[in-house]
């Protein structure tokens, strides 16, 4: 124990552990939780031609107005909850239409329009959908979800068993859907909590890069044969040094965000369904379980992350190599993705924080030993594994460099 706190309180001294960890916590937080929600995501539009930071530093209010709005037809989504949001929609249009654009979930409505009633979309109209469908003819909503959920999935080709398995999955999906604002959940499961995921893979590199590298940096190898301790149970306080700060800068990130979520948003609409996102999501998952998935797909990515990093500082004497090489574990697979067959993307997803907490709301399958595997399953446990088994190898990796 004193030889972990004597590492732990060595990594916090060091100015790159600090600066990396401030910088974080402005970028994720300050700028990307605190000030997404008063400002330039949910601020109020000065006008129509308004960008995302010309909007009002509104955002408390503006969340609460929306939030009660979308309560006024709060409950069931139904057909007719469904007639009564688009024909409330365009009466207000008509009277105010920048009220209406900042008060509705409208953007979400009319994808939903555009892709269940697609055939009353006029030829060469300039309206959005949700401006001009007759409120009237918005039937069956849950059948015509279904007709493009098998339609989707038989453009993607996933038919046979893979088809008949994800229907299974979507069969635990709760209907009817309960209706409420969505808009602040969507950007908190779509943008903010992935986003998250994918800068702490840069702050974690910088400083773990040098947990091991940095003793030759540092020229302190001789010191180490000579110590008591020797070198294993150095190397293992390094390593638990290295997994405490990875949950140290988690929970100050996921706490902070959550946080500011409950301060601006409460939580209000924790048990909608994702399907209100993504109707072909199959995910039988409500708002509040999707956000408790991809924060623990964050924790354990990290994880997986950090046993990766201090593998490779291990192997390595030079700290700019280290850092090189461990940004390039998350970030060469980002880059070549697009170029690759879709099932070598798959398996680039399963590396730590190269995948996202998102793919809950995709339908992508692993097929193993003859078995089809949702991919959101193997997201979550294979990352830490990775980052798992390469602990003993950091340990026996830097024994050897020591010893020579």
């Amino acid at each position: 124990m004193e030889l972990f706190l004597l590492e732990h309180r060595k990594l916090w001294r060091r100015a790159g552990t600090k600066i990396s960890v401030c910088v974080c916590f402005l970028y994720l937080v300050v700028f990307g939780s605190i000030l997404s929600f008063q400002w330039f995501n949910f601020g109020s539009k000065v006008d129509f031609k308004s960008n995302d930071f010309e909007k009002k530093f509104d955002g408390y209010t503006a969340i609460r107005d929306r939030q009660e709005y979308a309560l006024s037809f709060g409950g069931d989504l139904t057909d007719e909850s469904m007639q009564q949001i688009v024909q409330d929609y365009q009466r207000m249009e008509l009277v105010d239409a920048k009220k209406a654009w900042d008060l509705t979930d409208w953007i979400i409505i009319n994808d939903w329009l555009t892709s269940l009633w697609s055939e009353l979309q006029e030829a060469g109209s300039y309206q959005v959908s949700i401006s001009y469908f007759d409120p009237g003819k918005l039937t069956d909503f849950y059948g015509r979800r279904q007709m493009i959920l098998e339609k989707y999935l038989e453009n993607n080709n996933q038919t046979g068993k893979e088809k008949e398995y994800l229907l299974q999955i979507d069969e635990k999906v709760t209907k009817p859907f309960h209706y409420g604002w969505i808009r602040g959940w969507q950007t908190l499961l779509s943008i903010t909590i992935d986003t998250s995921a994918g800068s702490m893979a840069l702050f974690l590199a910088i400083v773990l890069s040098t947990l091991f590298a940095g003793e030759w940096h540092a020229n302190t190898s001789s010191l180490v044969l000579a110590t008591k301790n020797g070198w294993k149970k150095i190397a293992f306080a390094k390593i638990v040094t290295g997994l405490v700060f990875t949950v140290e800068l988690f929970a100050m990130i996921a706490i902070c965000d959550i946080a500011s979520q409950i301060f601006f948003m409460g939580i209000t609409g924790w048990d909608m369904p994702v399907q209100l996102i993504k109707l072909t999501a199959i995910a039988p998952m409500n708002m509040l379980q999707a956000e408790i998935y991809e924060w623990a797909f964050t924790l354990l990515g990290m994880i997986g992350f950090a046993g990766i990093v201090m593998l490779i500082s291990s192997a390595v004497k030079s700290n700019v190599l280290a850092l090189i090489l461990s940004l390039a574990v998350v970030y060469v697979p980002t880059v070549i993705d697009p170029y690759l067959p879709f099932g070598m993307q798959k398996a680039l997803s399963l590396i730590p924080l190269v995948g996202s907490g998102t793919d809950i709301f995709r339908t992508y399958t692993f097929h193993i030993f003859g078995k089809y595997v949702w991919s959101p399953y193997l997201l979550i446990t294979v990352p830490a594994l990775i980052g798992i088994v390469c602990i003993p190898f950091a340990i026996k990796k830097w024994s050897r460099r020591i010893k020579v």
